[in-house]
């Protein structure tokens, strides 16, 4: 049962003109500028790309624009490709709580994903259709890059100093831990077989044969194969830096090292080409093969960065290091001199209660109705089931405590768990 204690959407409205006096006040460093190229070659089809520079948070405030980029490398037929690249965005930005600055939507955004991302998921597989499909999601506003990702399609951060770091984990049952995760869910993981009994490949799940543990669709092969999610936030220093995307028919052929140096000193276009170019020259066109190159670029006038202090062994050129919010503005300067990546955010869990978190804040419309924390639909106070509820005999249910979900969302989370079938029949 919903109750008025611990509600998302507590956000009175905020008048359009009091937003904008309020982004005028954040804009306290120069905005970068933004440029952006890709390159692609296609083999089976199934690579589709988003490229956004003209969102809005605060519509009719250009001073509000921020980026958006992704990559969706479909299998299993490109639907769930085509349809996550025409809704994914609009979801996410449908799940960020209205009247908010610039600070509280980067706080807001790490969950805006996660229901983005789930919906979208719940959406596709409620057509029936088997396809499914990775997606590195990116979200590039001033200094702050947000990513969130599901399957092995990856982004790497490459800094003014050389440094390189991936800001995406790859959800292959190889080259990752959530082998038990998926057992424990319902799912069966193991490689293939031959004649003779020797198994070849790598890990899978089973039934479907899918490679990966995370993505968006894939029906057929079970509902453990979850949407959630990993999402990582930084804020780069006035010296700004690249983000490569790009699909795993790059990751495949290049490391993350190759693909940043074989395309520096080149502008963005060019420098997706050569990335593609370079993976091509080394592997062949053995898959789809999508990049995104993204440059933030310092303005003009801003200085270029401090050096560095004489004792490295304390401080590198490139690190990161994590903040709390509330310490998070007085470092931003001297991390930024020093040419340091802060990091802001950062979580990987596969369990939806664990990703939406706790509201603490009355969160009612202003009909007066809730609303579902993963598909934005209205609810009424003895509709809402709590996102923390479990079994009434479970020492950890909070059913008092939001964010709610509706009916059809509590049943994707518990399939998502394995203490339900899904419900949904594959055509």
């Amino acid at each position: 049962m919903a109750s008025g204690a611990g509600r998302r959407r507590g956000h009175e409205l905020v008048p359009l003109a009091a937003l904008i006096s309020r982004e005028m006040k954040n804009e306290k460093m120069e905005k970068p500028s933004v440029r952006c190229g890709h390159a692609a070659q296609s083999r089976k089809g199934e690579d589709y790309f988003l490229v956004k520079t003209d969102c809005q948070r605060v519509p009719g405030n250009p001073s509000s624009t921020f980026s958006v980029f992704a990559i969706f490398d479909g299998h299993n037929g490109n639907a769930a490709a085509i349809f996550t690249r025409e809704h994914l965005l609009s979801h996410i930005l449908s799940a960020v709580p209205r009247g908010l600055g610039r600070e509280e939507w980067f706080q807001a955004l790490p969950r805006a994903l996660v229901a983005g991302f789930v919906k979208t998921d719940k959406e596709f597989q409620s057509r029936g259709e088997t396809s499914g499909t990775t997606a590195t999601f990116v979200i590039v506003d001033a200094w702050t890059v947000t990513v969130a990702s599901v399957g092995d399609s990856r982004c790497i951060l490459d800094t003014q100093g050389g440094g390189i770091s991936t800001l995406t984990v790859d959800h292959r049952l190889e080259e990752n831990v959530e082998e038990e995760r998926v057992t424990a869910s319902g799912g069966e993981v193991g490689r293939l077989s031959i004649a003779g009994g020797a198994e070849i490949g790598p890990l899978r799940c089973w039934p479907g044969g899918l490679c990966l543990s995370r993505s968006i669709g894939d029906m057929d092969v079970g509902e453990f194969i979850v949407p959630i999610p990993y999402v990582k936030q930084v804020k780069l220093s006035n010296a700004g830096g690249r983000l490569i995307i790009a699909s795993d028919g790059i990751w495949d052929a290049l490391s993350s090292e190759m693909a940043a140096k074989s395309c520096r000193g080149l502008p963005a276009e060019l420098a997706a080409r050569q990335v593609v170019k370079e993976a091509l020259r080394t592997r062949g066109l053995k898959d789809d093969t999508t990049c995104i190159v993204v440059d933030i670029i310092p303005p003009e006038s801003s200085p270029p960065p401090s050096p560095l202090p004489k004792k490295p062994n304390k401080l590198r050129s490139f690190l990161f290091r994590k903040s709390s919010r509330d310490s998070a503005n007085k470092l931003s300067k001297k991390l930024s001199a020093v040419g340091i990546v802060e990091e802001l955010f950062e979580e990987g869990s596969a369990m939806l209660a664990e990703r939406l978190g706790i509201d603490e804040g009355a969160g009612q419309t202003t009909s007066g109705l809730f609303t579902c924390g993963v598909c934005q639909v209205d609810l009424a106070p003895s509709e809402g089931i709590s996102v923390h509820a479990g079994s009434i005999f479970s020492t950890s249910s909070k059913p008092w405590q939001g964010p709610f979900l509706c009916a059809a969302c509590r049943n994707k989370k518990d399939a998502m768990e394995g203490k339900r079938p899904s419900g949904v029949k594959v055509a």
